[in-house]
């Protein structure tokens, strides 16, 4: 195994996650699986391959990438708008992080 029960309950912990024993084992197993995973795309020789590289090149109507055209950005008014809680000209959310 390449990563320990006690690392994962290290970043559950980062997270704020409370984990069940068996939460615990099959995450442990994913990890693992993950960094299996890693460690053979480190095997491959990226050598030639030129640094921040795309992989879609340039053809008509079939690239995914629009292009980047400045534009106005929303007001404060208009990006809160919608929300459900707004108030100050800020985003109200509720706590989510008590230790």
């Amino acid at each position: 195994m390449k990563i320990s029960e006690l690392e994962v309950r290290y970043v559950a912990a980062l997270a704020n996650l409370n984990l069940t024993e068996e939460e615990t084992h099959k995450l442990r197993a994913d990890l693992d699986e993950i960094l299996g995973y890693i460690d053979k795309l480190n095997e491959l020789d990226t050598s030639n391959v030129p640094p921040m590289a795309q992989v879609l090149y340039e053809q008509e109507g079939t690239a995914t990438l629009r292009a980047d055209v400045p534009h106005e950005p929303l007001g404060n008014a208009e990006a809160l708008a919608d929300a459900p809680l707004s108030g100050a000209g800020h985003f109200k959310v509720p706590k989510v992080i008590e230790r």
